[in-house]
């Protein structure tokens, strides 16, 4: 279950995890490369040229928003919406997107969602789903800082022994 929101809990932005833009140019080119059969014979091939607009189409649609409200996972045809309360917590499965388990025992897939995005993921949750990179990072700040801290006083006790 989630933290309760506070005074010192960050404020959340909304999140919107996507597909890149970039993939319509693979549409364009899937178009392209249909479109010589389909020229050639029209009679079997033209309506193979639909297929791009399709690609397209899902690469439109296909996205995970997290906001305060909670998390909206929209698939090809289904849009989950998942609220803070019932979210129990996450699953990156080896291949495939990643997982969202809820208190029913039950899991919905995140579009688009992999570990990589897990620091996005972290933001807009406003605190309720951990950061693994930023920890890291933490404890590697901490570390840095007592070293330094130990390599001061060793060298304020070699000049204080002279």
């Amino acid at each position: 279950m989630p933290p309760p929101t506070s005074s010192h809990t960050p404020e959340s932005t909304t999140q919107v995890i996507q597909i890149s833009r970039l993939s319509f140019l693979a549409c364009g080119l899937l178009f392209l490369a249909l479109a010589s059969p389909a020229l050639a014979w029209p009679a079997a091939f033209a309506w193979t040229l639909i297929i791009p607009f399709l690609v397209a189409a899902w690469v439109v649609r296909v996205r995970t928003v997290v906001g305060p409200d909670g998390i909206v996972a929209r698939s090809t045809l289904r849009t989950t919406t998942i609220g803070w309360d019932a979210l129990k917590g996450i699953r990156f499965p080896k291949r495939g997107w990643a997982r969202a388990a809820l208190t029913d025992d039950s899991e919905v897939a995140l579009p688009v969602v992999t570990f990589g995005r897990l620091p996005q993921l972290a933001a807009a949750s406003g605190g309720r789903i951990t950061d693994p990179y930023a920890a890291a990072d933490e404890a590697r700040r901490k570390e840095a800082a007592a070293e330094r801290a130990e390599t001061e006083s060793e060298t304020e006790s070699d000049i204080d022994a002279k």
